[in-house]
C-alpha cells in the first residue's frame, strides 16, 4: 500500500518523540539497584503518619514505606536496601522527588492535580478532611472567626483551601503561615493564634502529644478533602508498578488492620470510605 509523504512523515515524528520520550523517563529501579540504596523523603512531624522518634522514622505511612522499600529490594535483586531516610516538610519532600534527589517520598501528603504536574504518585493510602484545631471552650465555628488569626502550614493544601473558604465564607480572620506543626500548637497555646487549621487526623495527633490534651478542642468545620499518597517520579511506570504492588499486598493480606489499629486505632475501626478505598486498591496480579 501506497503512503504518502505527509504520513510518513508524522510517523517518523511519532517515531521520534517516542524514542525522546524513552531517553528521558527516569529508571529509578536501576539506579536503586546500582547504589544498593533507597533515599526516601518524610515527613519528621506528621504524627501518627510520619515522624522522627529517638532518631527514626515512624508512624502509619512509615510502615506502608516499609513494606514498599521490601517490595522494590525484591524487584531489583537486592533485598537488604540500605535506606537513607531524609525529613523534610512537604514542599521540600516533593521538589526532591521531582529532582531525582529522593526515589520516594513517604509522608500525609494529598494527591492534587497541581502536584501531577511534578510528579507521580502512588495508590491511595489515606483520605482525611482539613479542619480547625482550637483553646477548649473558645473555638466557636469557623463562621465566628471574623477579625482572627488562623495559623496554617505554608505551602500546603491546607493553605489553599483555608484561604479559599474564608473567602466563600465571607470570614475576614488573618491567616498567619508556619513553618512546623509544633509552632503551630505553641501558637496556639500561647494565644497567638486562635485556630490551628490542618488535616483533621493530624490536628488529634498534635493534640494528644501536647502537655494538657484537654487545653484544646477540634472544630465541627471541614474544609477540604485530603487524598493521601506517595510522590514518585514522574513517568516512572516501573517504580510505580513495584509501589502500588507492594501497597495491593498490604491492602489484599489483610495487614493493613494490624498498621491501621497500631497508628490510629484510638479512633476506632476504619471509617467505611477508608474501607472501600482499601479494597479498591487491592489490584489482582
Amino acid at each position: 500500500m501506497k503512503r504518502t509523504l505527509p504520513a510518513i512523515l508524522c510517523a517518523a515524528a511519532c517515531l521520534v518523540a517516542t524514542a525522546a520520550a524513552a531517553a528521558t523517563a527516569p529508571d529509578t529501579l536501576a539506579r536503586i539497584k546500582a547504589a544498593k540504596a533507597i533515599t526516601v523523603a518524610y515527613s519528621p512531624d506528621s504524627l501518627p503518619f510520619s515522624y522522627t522518634d529517638n532518631g527514626a522514622p515512624v508512624g502509619y505511612s512509615i510502615d506502608l514505606c516499609k513494606r514498599v522499600i521490601a517490595q522494590i529490594g525484591r524487584a531489583v535483586g537486592v533485598p537488604m536496601l540500605d535506606v537513607k531516610w531524609v525529613p523534610a516538610q512537604t514542599a521540600q519532600r516533593l521538589e526532591m522527588v521531582a529532582s531525582g534527589k529522593a526515589d520516594l517520598e513517604c509522608g500525609n501528603t494529598s494527591q492534587t492535580l497541581g502536584r501531577l504536574a511534578n510528579v507521580d504518585f502512588s495508590a491511595l493510602v489515606f483520605l482525611d478532611t482539613g479542619s480547625f484545631l482550637g483553646r477548649a471552650g473558645s473555638a466557636g465555628r469557623l463562621a465566628d472567626m471574623g477579625g482572627r488569626k488562623i495559623a496554617v502550614l505554608k505551602g500546603t493544601t491546607t493553605e489553599v483551601r483555608l484561604r479559599d473558604a474564608l473567602q466563600k465564607r465571607l470570614v475576614n480572620a488573618e491567616v498567619v503561615t508556619i513553618a512546623t506543626p509544633d509552632e503551630g500548637i505553641a501558637m496556639l497555646e500561647s494565644g497567638a493564634v486562635d485556630l490551628y487549621a490542618g488535616d483533621r487526623i493530624k490536628l488529634v495527633g498534635l493534640a494528644a502529644r501536647a502537655s494538657d490534651p484537654k487545653k484544646f478542642g477540634l472544630l465541627p468545620d471541614e474544609i477540604s478533602y485530603e487524598p493521601y499518597a506517595f510522590a514518585l517520579p514522574r513517568n516512572d511506570s516501573a517504580l510505580r508498578l513495584e509501589v502500588n504492588r507492594a501497597l495491593s499486598q498490604v491492602y489484599r493480606s489483610g495487614e493493613i488492620g494490624a498498621i491501621f489499629e497500631q497508628w490510629l486505632g484510638a479512633l476506632g475501626r476504619p471509617p467505611d470510605l477508608i474501607t472501600a478505598m482499601f479494597i479498591l486498591y487491592v489490584i489482582p496480579d
